[in-house]
């Protein structure tokens, strides 16, 4: 069975077509690159398979069901750019805040619980982390404690949204190190939405390509080239391999480190859908 299954979907908001017609399907154990132009809906592509959107068409299966808010099945890491200068909340209740899904605050724990938190905290490399308040924490601790909250659990599936976000090489790496681990040793399928391609290369499986309303899913060979990108941008796109890297060029310009072409206007009001 297949854990993610799109069946000619289109999905709106705001009365712009942020995809359409999509049909693609993800099997069980891989590791997926979602990429793409900024407003070209790789974070709604994840709320509608978590079941808060519904597309307007066609049909979205999530290990052979209609996604439902609050799937245990499921591990979700949003967009986390910044934590408020005074929360001083430790890392191991912050994780623990998550253990009961359907709830919010910190609550009561027994034996077992606080056991397969600091199970988890261990699984992610961050049991040093439990005592410390996430405000003293680099971005790159504080996404290891959001991993934790995800697997709490054990969903087999795990979306992460832009996780690279605001975090040094260093910290990039690891945390692809990580999820490529728990994929391999766990079995679980990973949706891994960035900006560039190059940093999950050496770990994805295929990629999962977003933009103008379509979708292609694929290997970076069948997927990066020239042909399949001009679709998604709409716009002409060269494909360059050099040094074991692809660059993604449009009139000489890398699109995936500049901001030329990632901000198209019809897409705009769904960009933080």
């Amino acid at each position: 069975m297949n854990v993610i299954e799109f069946d000619r979907v289109t999905i709106e908001i705001g009365g712009q077509v942020v995809l359409e017609n999509a049909s693609f399907a993800i099997e069980p154990g891989e590791f997926i690159g979602v990429l793409g132009p900024n407003g070209a809906g790789k974070t709604t592509l994840m709320r509608a398979i978590l079941g808060l959107l519904r597309p307007s068409t066609g049909t979205i299966r999530v290990f052979g069901r209609t996604p439902q808010r609050g799937d245990a099945d499921i591990g979700y890491v949003p967009q986390v750019r910044t934590v408020m200068p005074g929360l001083r909340v430790r890392g191991f209740d912050f994780v623990a805040s998550s253990i009961r899904g359907d709830r919010w605050g910190l609550p009561t724990l027994g034996r077992a619980d606080r056991r397969t938190i600091d199970e988890t905290l261990t699984a992610v490399g961050a049991r040093d982390l439990a005592d410390r308040a996430l405000s003293d924490m680099s971005g790159g601790e504080r996404q290891r404690l959001l991993l934790a909250q995800a697997l709490l659990g054990e969903p087999r599936l795990l979306l992460l949204d832009e996780p690279l976000i605001s975090l040094d090489q260093r910290h990039q790496e690891s945390i692809i190190e990580l999820v490529g681990r728990f994929v391999h040793n766990r079995n679980i399928t990973v949706l891994f939405s960035a900006h560039e391609l190059n940093q999950l290369i050496g770990a994805l499986d295929r990629v999962l390509y977003l933009g103008n309303g379509h979708a292609a899913l694929g290997t970076v060979s069948e997927v990066v080239t020239a042909p399949v990108l001009s679709k998604l941008y709409g716009a002409d796109i060269d494909v360059v391999h050099a040094d074991g890297h692809i660059f993604v060029l449009s009139r000489g310009r890398d699109l995936e480190r500049s901001g030329d072409m990632h901000d198209h206007p019809a897409h705009d009001r769904a960009r933080h859908a």
